[in-house]
C-alpha cells in the first residue's frame, strides 16, 4: 500500500482497515469497482465597479489631470480628455475594477485631494451588467 492509503486506513481504525483502503482505491465494500468522481466548483467573476470622478468648482483642471495620470495611470492625452469629460458633464469614468481595486483607488484620490485641500469627490458604480443593489460611495470611512 503507499502511503497516503496506509495513512487513511490507520486513522480509521483496525476495523475499517479494510473499509478505508478500498474506497481510496475506487473500490467499496463488496469489492467491485465504482467511479470516482470529482466535483467542480464553479469560479464567479468578481463584479466590477465604474470608479467616478466628481466635478466641483472648486479642484484646479490640472490637479484632476495629475490624480488621473497618478492614481489611474491615464497617459496625458487621455486624461485630459478625462478632465474635460469631468467639467462638461459632471463625472467621468476612470476605469472599471473588481470592488477591491476600485474601493482602493477611489481612497487614494480622496486622500490625495484632502493632502491638497481640494474637495474634489470620487464613487463606485456597479458596471452595466452587474447587480444594480450595490453601490457603493468611494469616501473613505465607508464600511464595506
Amino acid at each position: 500500500m503507499n502511503a497516503w492509503i496506509q495513512f487513511a486506513a490507520a486513522s480509521a481504525g483496525p476495523r475499517n482497515t479494510r473499509r478505508a483502503a478500498d474506497r481510496l482505491n475506487g473500490r467499496d465494500s463488496s469489492g467491485e469497482a465504482q467511479l470516482l468522481t470529482r466535483r467542480r466548483t464553479a469560479v464567479k467573476r468578481p463584479s466590477m465597479y465604474r470608479v467616478l470622478v466628481l466635478n466641483d468648482d472648486y479642484t484646479p483642471m490640472e490637479f484632476v489631470v495629475w490624480i488621473l495620470e497618478a492614481v489611474f495611470y491615464k497617459p496625458h492625452e487621455e486624461a485630459v480628455r478625462l478632465m474635460l469629460d469631468v467639467h462638461n458633464d459632471g463625472k467621468g469614468c476612470c476605469g472599471v475594477y473588481a470592488h477591491d481595486t476600485a474601493r482602493t483607488k477611489a481612497a487614494q484620490v480622496h486622500e490625495l485631494a484632502q493632502r491638497h485641500e481640494h474637495p474634489l469627490e470620487c464613487r463606485l458604480e456597479v458596471a452595466e451588467g452587474e447587480d444594480e443593489g450595490a453601490d457603493d460611495s468611494g469616501r473613505q470611512g465607508d464600511d464595506a
